[in-house]
């Protein structure tokens, strides 16, 4: 006899989303999850395998949202003439995906990918999640180019200070998603950056024959 699968996995990532949001990401459980949906707990096991893996895909599926938002308003600020305006809509992109998807943002922001990595997810969910780091720095390298025409190390980190550090420690941390003063700071902080920029790029010379 087949063993109970889930028929429709968004309505149970939804649930995990909306059960963060409301109690926490210490609240979610196969049991909770069941009595949310009506799903047996069987099937949501033969599904996702565990807690660990319910999880990870609710997340997996948050981040790929998030970053599908960010490319977005990236490609969108890209259009015109100045490249920093793409770095400042990269950063602003956690407070926009709030606003869009209050859940899933909910879930992002209160589980840490490491977080969700050392729960030992199943490795499906685990390779997914390393191809969506590998998506993120894509889009930081692609940054670093249309700012400065390089992609090297030091180029690529004062984006990712500009567009993952400045908005964890001035939006995200303290819980400052709603407050348009935090989203201005968050502004003034990235573009001050972009004027520094990064360190002289050195530059390999060949020997002398």
């Amino acid at each position: 006899m087949p063993r109970p699968r889930v028929h429709d996995p968004d309505a149970v990532l939804d649930a995990v989303e909306a059960l963060v949001a409301r109690a926490g990401p210490q609240a979610v459980s196969i049991r909770a999850i069941s009595a949310a949906v009506g799903v047996s707990n069987g099937a949501l096991y033969h599904t996702f395998t565990s807690r660990a893996g319910l999880t990870g895909q609710a997340w997996l599926r948050a981040g790929r949202r998030f970053l599908a938002v960010q490319n977005a308003l990236v490609d969108r600020a890209l259009t015109g003439a100045d490249a920093s305006d793409a770095v400042a809509a990269a950063a602003d992109a956690p407070v926009v995906f709030a606003e869009q998807n209050p859940a899933a943002a909910a879930l992002l922001w209160s589980v840490r990918r490491d977080e969700v990595l050392a729960d030992d997810p199943p490795e499906d969910v685990a390779a997914a999640l390393r191809d969506l780091d590998r998506l993120l720095i894509a889009l930081m390298v692609r940054l670093a180019v249309a700012m400065w025409d390089r992609r090297d190390v030091a180029a690529v980190d004062v984006i990712t200070a500009c567009i993952v550090d400045l908005p964890t420690a001035l939006v995200l941390q303290r819980d400052r998603l709603r407050n348009a003063m935090a989203r201005e700071h968050l502004h003034a902080a990235v573009r001050a950056v972009l004027d520094v920029g990064p360190p002289p790029e050195h530059r390999r010379q060949g020997r002398r024959p």
